[in-house]
């Protein structure tokens, strides 16, 4: 198992606009592309409250690869996304990191 950490950096004033996108449109596509998650946060104290920060579960890399492709080239969701973004943009700038468990682990 990999697991992939990816932090939106919203634009100021904008998370509420990433939540919306998440939830009424993004997870449906997730779905529809076998993308599984295995969390959403923001953050409570730390050095900003403008993140969103999500974490994605992968058997390898080769089906991450395979499946964040098809959901990124989609075209229903390139319209979806651009639409969410048609005031202003939601994201200033991403980071991710994929992750694989120690041994001693609890979840593997």
């Amino acid at each position: 198992m990999i697991v992939e950490l990816r932090i939106y950096h919203c634009a100021p004033g904008r998370l509420p606009a990433l939540h919306e996108r998440f939830s009424k449109t993004t997870l449906g596509f997730f779905k529809k592309h076998g993308i599984e998650q295995i969390g959403f946060w923001t953050t409570l104290v730390g050095p900003t409250n403008h993140s969103l920060t999500y974490l994605l579960k992968w058997e390898s890399l080769a089906e991450r690869e395979r499946k964040w492709n098809a959901f990124q080239a989609d075209p229903e969701w390139i319209a979806a996304r651009a639409a969410s973004e048609a005031e202003k943009p939601i994201v200033a700038c991403v980071e991710n990191q994929f992750l694989t468990p120690t041994d001693y682990s609890a979840l593997r």
